[in-house]
């Protein structure tokens, strides 16, 4: 049975769905309104900015789950090694095992890149800044840390391209490993 959408909370995960699927441009209204149920006056009831509206609340959506899953543990713990270890687990769950497209970084090289630009950097950024901040608590120098975090978050990127590219979900969950041993 499909799910009633009474708010617009309801339909942000099903948007993000569709953006990871079609692509911002690909994502057309008639492809929302099938995949939804809505008609056209639903959905700019919901979104009145359009389909930029719907990603920008895709976006602040998905960074409000890293913020609470994985940068303020990693900021916060005072175990910083279970919060890269449960960074990783997240991560891996997070993006269905490499089954899952990245939306932001769909978006980062996507040419609406410059459109939510600052979305885009935040995310990054935010991830990088978190794991460096573990790492620093684990007793690694400051600019190993950060280096060692940025390689992090590009490796996760490139397994996610990687894995999908292959159709082989077990090429994300190796390189998940070999991650969290090299933060470890």
């Amino acid at each position: 049975m499909a799910k009633t959408i009474a708010e617009r909370a309801d339909i942000i995960p099903v948007l993000a769905e569709i953006f990871r699927e079609y692509g911002f441009e690909g994502a057309s209204l008639a492809v929302v309104g099938n995949r939804t149920g809505l008609g056209r006056g639903s959905l700019y009831h919901f979104f009145p900015g359009g389909k930029e509206e719907m990603a920008t609340a895709v976006l602040l959506h998905i960074d409000t789950w890293f913020e609470d899953r994985i940068y303020r543990p990693l900021r916060e713990s005072d175990d910083p090694t279970a919060a890269i270890s449960a960074m990783c687990r997240a991560v891996s769950d997070y993006f269905h095992s490499g089954c899952r497209v990245c939306v932001v970084g769909a978006f980062a090289l996507d040419n609406v890149r410059d459109r939510f630009a600052g979305a885009i950097l935040d995310y990054f950024a935010d991830w990088k800044h978190a794991l460096a901040t573990a790492l620093q608590k684990t007793g690694r120098m400051p600019d190993h840390a950060i280096d060692l975090a940025e390689e992090a978050v590009a490796n996760i990127q490139g397994a996610l391209v990687l894995a999908r590219a292959l159709d082989d979900p077990a090429v994300f969950e190796r390189a998940m490993q070999r991650i969290e041993k090299r933060l470890l």
